[in-house]
């Protein structure tokens, strides 16, 4: 019979899968703080956001070795630490603007390397206390939670409460001392004495290579950046397009929209395994079609300025989100072998992360064209891999 440690300690695992979204999350209505209030330009303000994507990749890829080596434990409490430590650091962001770039980076490492970690811990977990099919669910659930709650807590307490850069920040970071706390006495549940520890911390990179499986170069990963770029239009790009819609509730505007972004993604993911076919790729042409919509009514909410277009093309960008992740993860799931499914994911991950990059690109060309085109013309990117992926869809099947 499994332990009450064991039994009850998925809890803590989930709380600090919950905090490392809290934080990864928690910038966007701050950005719209520095947007409205410190006036900060729009470029500098994206390349701040995109910075997550420098230290997340990382954190992916090497969350998964790590936690082999180290043990899950030790990896998810180490993450926690530095994500603790990079929102008191971005707590100070108003003294220096290099200050948030460091922060970021440092989340964005944190976040990857939790995420990795974690729901590895988790599910392993769960397993242990006999719910081995829920650790998947928990881990979603942890996930999609804490991006949601981060973003719509930094919001509320920036809307309506004084030190608007510095409390949300300091709110994490108590947050993720407290789980830090709370994960001491979880049980560790890397195998010991496996071999792993003994090998390269990047070997298992390489091991499997799903990445030169011609259905991951052609199916795959033609819609992985599709993930990201339907989540970060939504809470990233939209937002402050339509402020003078929203005049004095810009940061908790911005915090519902991404709140109901993410909680959207997550509700959705389920659909994604009833789309699921072996032997096609209905699930990822579907999800395409999500956001392919979702990006068409966001060109048309920014062309008619309005708020209200703005929560609707959120729902939908939402919903392309969740079922272009969770149908990427399927296929995955098929194409690497069990052993080396933890790199592989690692990797799809990573190609996912590319979508963090839209925000930025947007407000460099910003000049050259106003975004409605833009975001038409993003459409039009996806459609053409919705055809790539629709051409090679029953070819070179696992």
């Amino acid at each position: 019979m499994a332990s009450h440690r064991t039994t009850r300690g998925w809890i803590p695992a989930a709380a600090a899968v919950f905090a490392a979204g809290w934080g990864a999350n928690q910038f966007t209505p701050l950005a719209v703080v520095y947007r409205t209030e410190e006036h900060w330009p729009a470029v500098p303000v994206a390349a701040m956001f995109t910075t997550y994507l420098l230290g997340l990749l990382p954190g992916l890829l090497l969350g998964g070795p790590a936690a082999d080596r180290f043990g899950r434990r030790r990896a998810v409490r180490s993450a926690l630490a530095l994500s603790a430590a990079a929102s008191g650091l971005l707590a100070v962001a108003s003294v220096e603007q290099w200050v948030v770039y460091v922060s970021r980076l440092a989340t964005g490492f944190a976040a990857g390397l939790v995420l990795m970690a974690g729901t590895a811990w988790l599910r392993e977990l769960s397993a242990g206390a006999g719910r081995p099919d829920a650790g998947a669910r928990r881990g979603a659930w942890a996930t999609g939670g804490g991006f949601a709650a981060g973003a719509l807590a930094a919001g509320v307490l920036a809307e309506w409460l004084p030190r608007p850069m510095v409390l949300p920040c300091l709110a994490h970071a108590l947050l993720a001392l407290l789980v830090l706390g709370a994960t001491g006495r979880v049980p560790e549940t890397a195998a010991p004495g496996s071999g792993v520890r003994a090998e390269p911390l990047l070997a298992h990179l390489c091991r499997g290579a799903v990445y030169r499986h011609p259905r991951f170069v052609r199916v795959v990963l033609p819609a992985a950046p599709a993930v990201f770029t339907a989540a970060t239009v939504a809470y990233v790009v939209l937002p402050p397009l339509v402020a003078d819609r929203t005049p004095g509730y810009a940061p908790v505007f911005s915090g519902v929209v991404t709140a109901l972004t993410l909680t959207v993604g997550v509700a959705v993911q389920p659909l994604a395994a009833r789309l699921d076919q072996a032997h096609s790729a209905r699930a990822t042409l579907a999800s395409l079609a999500a956001v392919i919509g979702g990006l068409l009514l966001s060109a048309y909410a920014v062309h008619g300025d309005s708020a209200a277009l703005v929560l609707a093309a959120a729902a939908l960008l939402g919903a392309g989100y969740g079922l272009t992740l969770a149908s990427g993860l399927r296929e995955i799931e098929r194409l690497a072998a069990p052993k080396d499914r933890t790199s592989a994911t690692s990797v799809y991950h990573g190609a996912t992360g590319t979508g963090f990059l839209t925000p930025l690109l947007l407000a460099v060309t910003a000049g050259a064209a106003p975004y409605p085109a833009q975001l038409a013309g993003l459409a039009a990117v996806g459609l053409l891999c919705l055809a790539v992926t629709a051409w090679y869809s029953r070819r070179h099947l696992p």
